[in-house]
């Protein structure tokens, strides 16, 4: 097949290159340049440039041609705003996921031209094709419907991340590391002798890479004094800087003696937080919470009413009961409490190995 592989710099896509062109492909490799340097100039440096030198080596050694593609308009537009508007709201973003949606199986689709036969990504997850129709465009062969798996590494699945795509977009992936555990992945970065071989992850947020999250927020945000306030007695324990650096659930970060504190509430319009040292009392129960804008990635929502949920990226997840009111919102109850339940996170829901889709944790 001719296939777009979407190369980072780091270890996995770089291993997921070479497995494909060990397979015989014909490959193109692009580079998604999204950093904004007039938005990130207060850092000081322009921290893509080494990623793209990475790529580039990995590239040159593979003999495989490399474009760098700039969808840096497109990324401002549609998830940098959204996690600025987002986190002033209150709420907890999940920026990855809009990336994937929109930038890279979305602004990337649209950018290159129609002969390649599909997209390859160093993602951790696989698809697995199964006989019936999908949504194709006009004059490509489908492959069956295309079904969303775990990975084979339960710590690195990144399904989460790819749960609000489409079937569209699901039909044209390749997730080669899908079937590969990080280790097997270092070994092979070692067998071909990257020059990123020994490169450490990233971490965080697609766009921030080694930058805080904290630090960006407070470049767009500001800092505004409110108060921190004891949930069950309503004295004022301490100030804060603003309700947008904190998150329910939060405990690290607090900066406050008598603890362990726990950030149980805020209100956006007060700009108050809201703390408590008893989490997990009968008065603050948090095993249930609705959601809104679901995305189901077969296109129908579930038969099933018991599934298991993610309300987070990582390798935790709960078993579930999930009643819909229509197609796009529902209830959703869990065999547990989680203290960090957030409206505007992404809640996941899973049938076994397979991912089904998501939706969006309301108020």
């Amino acid at each position: 097949m001719k296939i777009a592989v979407l190369i980072s710099g780091g270890v996995d896509s770089s291993v997921a290159l070479r497995l494909l062109k060990d397979q015989g492909h014909q490959l193109e490799a692009f580079y998604l340049k999204i950093w904004l340097e007039d938005e990130l100039a207060f850092l000081g440096t322009c921290p893509w440039e080494e990623d793209l030198a990475y790529a580039r080596a990995v590239c040159e050694q593979a003999g495989v041609p490399l474009h760098v593609v700039s969808l840096q308009e497109a990324y401002w537009n549609i998830v940098v705003k959204y996690t600025i508007d987002e986190v002033t709201k209150g709420h907890t973003p999940s920026p990855d996921i809009l990336c994937n949606q929109h930038i890279k199986f979305g602004a990337f689709f649209q950018a290159i031209d129609s002969s390649f036969d599909a997209i390859a990504t160093g993602h951790y997850a696989w698809i697995e094709h199964r006989d019936g129709t999908c949504p194709e465009e006009p004059g490509r062969a489908s492959r069956g419907v295309a079904h969303l798996m775990k990975a084979k590494d339960p710590v690195k699945d990144q399904t989460y991340f790819l749960s609000n795509l489409s079937q569209l977009q699901l039909s044209r992936l390749i997730f080669p590391l899908g079937k590969l555990t990080k280790p097997e992945v270092r070994a092979l970065a070692e067998k071909y002798d990257f020059p990123n071989k020994n490169r450490k992850d990233s971490q965080g947020i697609c766009f921030l890479g080694k930058i805080k999250f904290s630090d960006f927020i407070r470049h767009h945000a500001g800092t505004k004094v409110g108060d921190l306030i004891e949930f069950e007695t309503g004295e004022k324990i301490a100030e804060h800087e603003g309700f947008w650096y904190y998150t329910i659930g939060q405990r690290k970060g607090l900066g406050l003696s008598g603890g362990p504190w726990f950030v149980v509430k805020k209100d956006p319009v007060k700009n108050i937080v809201y703390i408590s040292k008893n989490y997990y009392t009968s008065d603050k129960v948090r095993n249930q919470f609705d959601v809104d804008s679901c995305n189901w990635l077969l296109d129908v929502p579930p038969a099933k009413h018991e599934l298991q949920v993610k309300v987070r990226h990582g390798e935790a997840f709960y078993n579930a009961t999930l009643d819909l009111r229509d197609a796009h919102s529902g209830t959703v109850k869990i065999d547990g409490n989680d203290q960090g339940l957030a409206a505007g996170q992404f809640a996941v829901f899973y049938d076994g190995n397979e991912c089904l889709g998501c939706g969006v944790i309301a108020e």
